[in-house]
């Protein structure tokens, strides 16, 4: 996969998870009833103790966290912003191991937004890391980009080297 199509690809997933989060921040701040397929356990999930942190919305959190990634994506392509990419993802995806973790042990209920937020950020983490650690190397050559010409072996010291005509 070309870098190119990596950083499509992770951008893509990114807007995919700020809908997510938009969402379920507008449901926070709204007061209206979560959609959920799987009955009452998003409005459970939604209405837990666990769904603030310091009494900020974790779907705010979320929210934040998205439009963080999106920006580092959007960034120019250097090693810094690949890398805040893969710290931005790596924090994401622990917050999201953690709300996970208190979805099935401490409120005994599973929301699927919540689920797909954090499948969502798992492929970030995952494809953010495999693009820093592929590094320049992911990168394909385009218009502009012209590769320095090609030389030959360095002569040994004390040699005289061919000169032009």
């Amino acid at each position: 996969m070309s870098a190119r199509s990596l950083r499509i690809l992770l951008i893509a997933l990114t807007v995919v998870g700020l809908g997510v989060a938009s969402y379920l921040t507008y449901v926070h701040y709204s007061g209206i009833k979560v959609a959920c397929t799987a009955g009452a356990s998003c409005t459970k999930v939604q209405t837990s103790q666990y769904s603030k942190l310091a009494g900020v919305p974790v779907a705010l959190i979320g929210l934040i966290g998205y439009v963080g990634i999106l920006l580092s994506l959007l960034a120019p392509e250097r090693e810094e912003s690949r890398f805040a990419t893969v710290c931005l993802t790596v924090i994401g995806f622990g917050f999201s191991t953690y709300l996970t973790g208190r979805e099935l042990w401490s409120i005994h209920a599973i929301c699927e937004w919540c689920v797909s937020s954090a499948i969502i950020m798992t492929l970030l983490m995952c494809l953010s890391i495999w693009r820093f650690l592929r590094g320049e190397a992911g990168r394909r050559e385009g218009p502009g980009d012209e590769a320095a010409p090609a030389q030959g072996p360095a002569p040994p010291l004390g040699a005289s080297r061919p000169t032009a005509g």
